[in-house]
This record gives structure tokens, sequence and C-alpha cells, in this order.
């Protein structure tokens, strides 16, 4: 941890901030987020229906406005966008614990997601352009900030939740409140490109603009590769507590040990991802570190599928065992991957764009990855009822690891073809001529 500050330190006062701001925003996030379904179906009675509407209506709100945030970051500045997306997200999270209506519950629920599409791309962006040639050094440490946040966030919450929900989200509004106090007071004013590229950037249409990124094929086929790192990630938060669950029940051994989950992979990623980051800096390009990373993102589910054949005890340790250690592994072998993959994947991006209309990028780049995070968890859903219908719990784990080894080597693939290198010539985007 200690090397880890003084790594932080090296960089200039805006990237240190922002790194910062990352944590605050996942401590804010994750200590309401997790109970809010509890909330909204204990506390206020809720039909089960209802409450996935409001939760629906924040996740579509933050997917489907990524692009319109980054665009507007792109156009406004980084600063603005990240302090309006505070700022929104203040205003969300109070409402969210003193209404009780469901047209109030809607508009804040919209509010929240759509406040993580504002600032998600400007903070990415900002790094980007002020980190320079270490950028993905920052993103690695950029990393270790977002995990603990989401690491420390639900321990909080719970205390809090523990006196009254809307104190958590008074608490939430009030962080984020503070934290928008900062960002006007202490984050410069920053755009991704010069004063010449940025009024010819102005002077294109937005629609013109955004044909532009999606005639860069290379930008777009990454992007369709890497979902499959998305699905796979998310599956700590789906298919491994329902697989500990199945076997280990839903008491206080099931519990801790979806509570180890979260614990092993947030705290790998603190430990030791700064430390992988460099060893494979120094050792592969970045193609190859992406593609390694998608490899263990994927053989992460072998223990599962190597368990999935081992009959499972009637009770003991033996059952303890089998329902716990595999999906724990499973999790650690997901954080290593996301430790490889994620500070290439991010100046990857970067790389691709040009330089040009960063946020942009990013926007897009998580729009579709989180289209597709819907699409396969849906998909993962039916595979885990399949394996359920027909006996055969090795289903999901296969589906998953075929996902993984498919995504590898399509980034292989754009490796070796060359398009993951920088755009260079004809094939750099420009900003259009007067």
């Amino acid at each position: 941890m200690k090397n880890t500050l003084t790594q932080v330190r090296s960089y200039p006062r805006p990237v240190q901030l922002l790194m910062v701001n990352q944590f605050t925003i996942n401590l804010g996030f994750y200590m309401l987020m997790p109970y809010l379904a509890a909330h909204l179906s204990g506390t206020l009675g809720l039909a089960g229906w209802v409450v996935g509407l409001v939760l629906g209506v924040r996740n579509f709100s933050q997917q489907g406005m990524f692009l319109v945030g980054g665009t507007l970051a792109d156009r406004l500045g980084y600063k603005p966008l990240i302090v309006a997306g505070c700022v929104l997200r203040t205003l969300g999270f109070a409402t969210l614990g003193l209404v009780d209506s469901l047209p109030a519950l809607l508009a804040a629920s919209a509010a929240t997601g759509l406040a993580g599409a504002l600032f998600n791309p400007a903070v990415r962006a900002y790094l980007a352009a002020d980190a320079g040639e270490r950028r993905v050094e920052a993103f690695a440490l950029f990393n270790v900030f977002y995990q603990s946040g989401i690491l420390l966030g639900p321990l909080v919450g719970m205390v809090l939740t523990g006196v009254d929900f809307r104190v958590t989200c008074l608490v939430a509004a009030g962080i984020f409140a503070l934290l928008s106090i900062v960002q006007i007071r202490g984050l410069p004013r920053r755009r991704g490109t010069g004063a010449d590229d940025r009024k010819a950037e102005h002077r294109e249409g937005v629609l013109t603009q955004w044909r532009g990124i999606l005639r860069n094929r290379p930008f777009l086929l990454f992007s369709v590769a890497m979902i499959g790192s998305y699905v796979l990630t998310f599956q700590v938060y789906l298919a491994l507590p329902l697989e500990v669950r199945r076997l280990g029940g839903d008491g206080p051994f099931g519990t801790g040990a979806v509570a180890a989950l979260f614990a092993v992979s947030g705290l790998s990623t603190i430990l030791f991802q700064t430390k992988i980051t460099a060893w494979c800096k120094a050792r592969m390009e970045p193609g190859r570190a992406l593609t390694r990373g998608l490899l263990a993102m994927g053989c992460a589910f072998v223990p599962l599928l190597v368990a999935s054949a081992i009959p499972v005890p009637d009770r003991g340790l033996g059952l303890w065992a089998l329902a716990s250690l595999p999906p724990i592994l499973a999790a650690l072998l997901l954080a290593v991957g996301t430790m490889i993959a994620y500070p290439f994947e991010m100046d990857t991006i970067v790389r691709l764009s040009g330089d040009h209309l960063v946020a942009t990028h990013y926007g897009l780049y998580n729009t579709i990855c989180g289209v597709g995070i819907t699409v396969g968890n849906l998909l993962t859903g039916a595979a885990l009822d399949a394996a359920r219908s027909a006996g055969m719990s090795a289903i999901p784990w296969l589906t998953l690891l075929a996902l993984g080894l498919a995504c590898a080597a399509a980034l292989l693939r754009l490796h070796r073809t060359g398009r993951l290198a920088e755009p260079t010539g004809e094939a750099r985007p420009a900003p259009a001529t007067a």
C-alpha cells in the first residue's frame, strides 16, 4: 500500500484528485445501491415488478446516455460534466431516501443513472489526458481506488442501513455534495485536444462525429470483443453467488461464502494490481496482455467445471468445501484477469480514438459493453436454468469458459493484424476542416 501511495503522489495533482474522487464515488454508490431493493420491497412494500422497474430505470438511463455524456464532455470540457454528474447524484440519492411515490422514485433512479453517464466518460478521458505516456500505470492505480470503494461501500452501508435506510441515502448524498464542492474548487478545467482540434470539433455536428466513430472499425471490433470480459467479471454478482447458495444454502455459511467472493476480488486488486501491471508492461505488448487477461477470465470457470463432476456430499466439511472453494477460486482468477486487462483496455481505447473525441469513444464503449452485459446475463441465467432442468451443472461453466476463449481469440486476431495499434495516416480519425 505504501508503494501504491508513492506512485499516486508521482502524478499531477488533478490525476491524484480523480483517483480519490473515484474511490469516493464508489463508496457513496455501493453503500446505498445493494440495500435499495430491500428498502423498496420491505420498508415501502412495493411489488417485485415495481422494484425491478425502479432499478431497471437507473441502469437504462446510465447505459443509454453514456454516449451523450461523452459527447458533452468533449464539447464542454471534462470538469463541467464531472461536477454535473456529482450534483445530479446528490439530488438523486437524497430523493431516494425522502420519497415514497412511484413517479418520484423513478425520477430519482433515472437521475442517479444519468449522473453516472455524465461523469464516467469524462473522468476516464481526463485521467488519460493528464497521465500522458503513463496512462497504463495510471489506470492500474485508478482500478485500485475503484475497487477500494466497492469493497468499503457495502460495509459502511450495512452499518448505516442498520439505523435507517434514509440515513444511508442522506449520508451518500452528503458524500456526493462534498465531492462536488471539492471538484469545483480543486479540479482544473481540462480538454483532451489542442485548440485547433477543438475548433474543428465544434464545427462538426454531433451526428457527423458519431458517424465518424462508427466508421472506426478497429474500435468497434475491439469494443465487441471486450464485451465478454464484462459478462465474465459480472458473474461475481450473478452466477457465483447463486452457485454458493445452491450448494451451501441461504444460512450463515452461504452468506459468509458470498461475502468472501467479494472480499477476495476487491482485496486482491488492492494488493496486486500495480505489481501485475508493471510485470505485464515490461514483458508483453498491450494486445497480448489483453488476450491473456481474457484467457484468465475464461479459465476462472474451470474450477467450477471440475467441481461439477464431483458428487455433492449431503453435509459436513465436504459440502462446505465444494460450495465455497471453487467459486472463491473463480472470483480470484476473474480478479487476476481483470487486473491484467483493465489498464491496457482503457489505454487501447485512447489509442484507437487517435486522441480525438476520447470521452465520446469511452461513452460509446460503455454503451456497447453495457448492452452486452444485459444480453450476456440473460443468456447466463438461461444456462443456469437449463443446468437445473437437465441436471447438468456443468452447462453454465462450459458456456462461460467458451465465451472467454472466444473473446481471447478475437483479441489475439485483432492484435496480430495490427488493429489494436494507434491509427496513423489516412486511418487516423481527423476533425472536419472548414
